[in-house]
């Protein structure tokens, strides 16, 4: 059963920061070098000075606390306060779909806490598999700040558009927070907390079952850090709750990207040696692409889209006279190459890719792509070919977005794809809500 709650949200104060553009930012693990540096310039409110500090040499122990520190300032100064009544908050995302601005979709979901469950009650399920290093990170600044800064993204199913029918009312009316962030993306979000309609939507959410779209890194540590209160025999129910965006899994506007996979620093890498690995698996066409990676990326983009009606494919790009499609045969022995998987995740792109491709094709275990050793996650086409051209990766393993339905069918199943299977867009942003596990005004 799936219990969700109102909250009192920690927010940004307009009467101390009348501009949100200043201080709500992308996730933190969507947040680069470049992005970080301009985030900081923004503004001394910047929500990422509270998800991601800049570490100073010999500081690296210290920047939890520091986040934890700056947060409590800027609760006394009062650019963060408390909503003063428990609520849920409708969240609406306008977008242009990438690589084709002229088409716009909108995501419609509603913020609210979630009751934290293991995976085996059969509640939350995972689509994919983590990471250790991220958990690590998170944990320590969850410790030390005792908040959720974002969300996490979950999704139903609710054919009937019964909850999106209850909330519409309210998002018709003028929004509580609404901004543009940096790819055109408009958020708008709202405030509802009338009991009677809260209760409503409670109740119909209770008997979803849920799956992680975006967040199973903080959702696991949340999941961790709640059994650590536990056993520290604490009295500490706030720990078992994390704030989450609910948006329905039949939304027109929900969208899956690709992340791709590039490979660098591999002792012994040979372009000759990759395509003489993988044919046994792969019928192998060489692309003619040019060296430009704004030329290139259509090239790659359309031999996917094109092999992938048919059969599961990956483009591999290892510089201007190194591009090929890997099309898997209409032999391959997927059940001997990958007894360990399901039937429904053996033909999956991103399966074959790490469980083919990274695991014998390249010979990268799976320990070393849980530590990220020799591989890097990159969302933009052309950024991950822009890597190959400057040497700063060996070759780029492209791929199709998973579908939504494959998705959902093996999380309430039970099985998990691999590490940084999906992308979904736009990400929800950090700074609209906080969830303050010792808020004084309560839950």
């Amino acid at each position: 059963m799936a219990e969700i709650y109102p909250f009192r949200a920690l927010h940004y104060n307009s009467a101390v920061i009348p501009d949100l553009q200043k201080v709500i930012t992308q996730p933190y693990d969507k947040i680069s070098a470049e992005m970080q540096a301009r985030y900081y310039a923004a503004s001394p409110y910047n929500f990422v000075r509270l998800i991601l500090r800049r570490a100073t040499p010999g500081s690296s122990e210290t920047i939890y606390r520091e986040a934890a520190e700056e947060l409590q300032s800027w609760i006394r100064n009062r650019a963060l306060i408390s909503e003063g009544q428990p609520a849920i908050y409708p969240y609406v995302q306008e977008y242009a779909v990438p690589g084709d601005p002229s088409t716009r979709k909108e995501r419609r979901g509603f913020v609210a806490l979630l009751r934290l469950e293991d995976y085996s009650a059969g509640v939350v399920h995972r689509h994919e598999e983590t990471l250790s290093g991220p958990k690590a990170d998170r944990m320590e600044l969850l410790k030390a700040t005792r908040c959720n800064f974002g969300q996490i993204f979950m999704l139903y199913s609710d054919p009937q558009g019964t909850v999106e029918g209850l909330l519409r009312q309210y998002t018709k009316m003028k929004p509580w927070q609404q901004i543009t962030d940096e790819y055109s993306s408009t958020h708008s979000m709202w405030r509802v907390s009338d009991p009677q309609m809260l209760e409503r939507v409670i109740g119909t959410m209770r008997s979803k079952k849920l799956v992680i779209a975006d967040g199973h890194h903080r959702y696991e540590t949340s999941l961790a850090y709640s059994r650590q209160r536990q056993q520290e025999a604490a009295v500490d129910d706030r720990a078992n709750y994390i704030m989450a965006t609910f948006v329905p899994v039949e939304s027109d506007g929900l969208l899956i990207l690709p992340t791709h996979r590039v490979v660098h620093s591999l002792p012994g890498f040979s372009w000759e040696q990759l395509c003489s690995t993988a044919r046994p698996f792969f019928e192998i066409e060489n692309l003619a692409c040019s060296g430009s990676a704004v030329q290139d990326a259509p090239v790659i983009r359309q031999a996917l889209a094109k092999s992938g009606r048919e059969r599961p494919a990956i483009a591999a790009y290892g510089g201007p006279e190194r591009a090929a499609l890997l099309r898997l045969r209409a032999d391959a022995d997927l059940a001997g190459a990958l007894p360990e998987f399901a039937e429904t995740l053996r033909r999956l792109d991103v399966t074959i890719l790490h469980g083919i491709v990274l695991e014998r094709v390249m010979s990268i275990d799976r320990q070393a792509v849980r530590d990220q050793k020799h591989l890097r996650y990159v969302r933009e086409l052309d950024q991950a070919l822009e890597d190959v051209n400057s040497k700063k990766a060996q070759v780029a393993f492209l791929i199709n977005p998973t579908p939504i339905q494959d998705l959902c069918n093996n999380a309430y199943a039970g099985l998990a794809l691999p590490q940084k299977s999906t992308d979904f867009y736009p990400k929800l942003l950090s700074g609209l809500t906080v969830y303050w596990m010792d808020n004084p005004a309560g839950l």
